[in-house]
């Protein structure tokens, strides 16, 4: 699932109004106000970021951790691990120390993930991360497909 950043369309960066310095004696002018509607030149102005950190940016927290638990949600419904998990609560009369086991080792899996993502994105483009992970994935199902086929 991909997500899209909003357009950069609409983004307009202007700035207020500053104080100007005051007219010197040499070319003063009654008429001119001591206000500028010029933009700032100095370093306060800030400018947009690469379209890769403003579209991370631009979901905020609320929306990459809703984002990321939509997604991991709705690939873990009817996955193995909740069949297991299943499974394991049906046979025993502890069911929530099986959810505590279970959710403990989905979080260090999470955490594997995240530790290990982060380094190969320190290394790796973007563009050869998603081409990795897709042709790694074709290779997992042509795979799993070979199995069936064959049994």
């Amino acid at each position: 699932m991909k997500l899209s950043a909003p357009p950069l369309a609409g983004l307009v960066l202007t700035a207020a109004p500053i104080l100007s310095k005051p007219a010197s004696k040499k070319d003063s002018n009654p008429s001119e106000s001591s206000l500028s509607t010029k933009p700032a030149t100095d370093s306060s102005v800030t400018h947009p970021q690469k379209p890769q950190q403003y579209k991370a940016r631009s979901l905020g927290t609320w929306g990459i951790f809703s984002s990321t638990f939509l997604t991991i949600f709705l690939a873990e419904m009817g996955d193995k691990t909740q069949l297991a998990t299943l499974l394991m609560s049906a046979g025993t009369q502890s069911p929530w120390v099986v959810f505590a086991g279970a959710a403990a080792a989905l979080i260090t899996t999470s955490l594997l993930g995240v530790l290990i993502g982060r380094w190969l994105a320190t290394r790796l483009s973007p563009k050869t991360l998603e081409t990795s992970a897709g042709a790694l994935l074709l290779f997992i199902s042509v795979m799993l497909l070979w199995d069936v086929v064959h049994f």
